[in-house]
């Protein structure tokens, strides 16, 4: 064992990466530094873990979709990749079918690895650079990542950004969910407070139109099952972003996910203007997850809080641009209970 923490593995660049443990408030997660992944989470009274993983790093690089993972430096899609910021025009990396920017880039934070700079008995932080040029984004942006875990099933999640030149910045987290076990998470219930979401064009990046849920299958404002289905009989396949708020506000309660086969619940509450919720439908690794588990469509869902995707060519969305001498500090509760 090191200060680091205990040796999880090698990246393919040959760097070290380490696991931590932290406990509290019911809650025991394990936290490496390729990706500042939260690799594996359980409460106690409850066998099966939280959220998907592997127990191998190997299978990380190989066949992680952000499994627990921190994206970045801008979470979800920049349309083309492409934005103009104080009058200059920048291409990003284009890691998605050729003709989309995805959680930035092939090379981004989420397949960094990161240095543990505080481990305590709760709680770890974690740290990164995104040199200035890296998936074509100006600047040399630092993240801190903080996971305490809190009373109450509480996991603490901040993520502090700083930058010494005008550039966009977006850290969420990449958690997959599932509360029971099972192969799939279509028999929870699931209840976002939202009225309006982002519709989105063939490339999955938003038209800039905010549609009302009222009377679509996207209506999650009463709790009720993730299993629905579309005007053709056909499971609704979410990676949609639910506008939450047009700017960042004080932490609030905006999500709640419960399985009434094991009477775990999740309920999320966030500073931040939206909520992606993706249900996990193009899961496929093809080698076993956590608990020897293998990972099928559906198996985890996510509930990435952040700012909305494409924000920067949209006007009227919420900014996403970080200057010098500015913090963008985006906070996350992930909240457990057991009934």
């Amino acid at each position: 064992m090191t200060t680091q923490g205990e040796i999880f593995g090698t990246t393919p660049k040959g760097e070290t990466v380490y696991r931590v443990k932290i406990s509290g408030g019911g809650l025991t997660a394990y936290v490496i530094t390729w990706g500042a992944v939260i690799q594996d989470l359980r409460l106690e009274g409850h066998d099966a873990p939280l959220v998907l993983g592997f127990d191998n790093f190997d299978d990380y690089p190989k066949y992680s979709s952000y499994f627990g993972a921190t994206p970045g430096r801008v979470a979800n899609r920049i349309g083309k990749g492409q934005f103009t910021l104080d009058g200059r025009h920048y291409q990003l990396d284009l890691n998605q079918n050729g003709n989309t920017h995805l959680h930035g880039g092939s090379d981004g934070l989420g397949k960094t690895n990161w240095t543990i700079i505080a481990h305590a008995e709760n709680k770890v932080i974690l740290q990164v650079t995104d040199p200035d040029g890296r998936g074509g984004y100006p600047g040399n942006c630092t993240v801190t990542a903080t996971y305490e875990l809190k009373d109450e099933g509480v996991l603490n999640v901040v993520y502090e950004s700083v930058t010494d030149a005008p550039t966009l910045a977006n850290i969420c987290q990449h958690t997959y969910f599932n509360l029971d076990g099972r192969d799939d998470t279509l028999g929870h219930d699931i209840m976002i407070a939202a009225d309006h979401y982002l519709e989105l064009d063939e490339h999955q990046v938003p038209t800039g139109e905010q549609v009302p849920v009222a009377g679509t299958p996207m209506d999650l404002r009463q709790l009720g099952s993730l299993r629905r289905t579309d005007e053709n009989g056909a499971q609704v396949d979410f990676d949609h972003n639910y506008c939450l708020s047009n700017e960042r506000v004080e932490k609030r309660s905006i999500a709640l996910v419960r399985s009434v086969n094991s009477g775990v619940s999740l309920e999320v509450r966030t500073t931040e203007p939206g909520v992606q919720l993706y249900g996990g439908f193009k899961l496929k690794p093809t080698v076993p997850g956590l608990s020897g588990k293998l990972y099928g469509p559906y198996a985890g869902l996510c509930l990435e809080t952040q700012i909305w995707p494409d924000a920067i060519n949209h006007p009227g969305f919420p900014n996403a641009v970080l200057r010098p001498g500015e913090v963008l500090r985006q906070e996350t509760d992930y909240v457990f209970s057991k009934s």
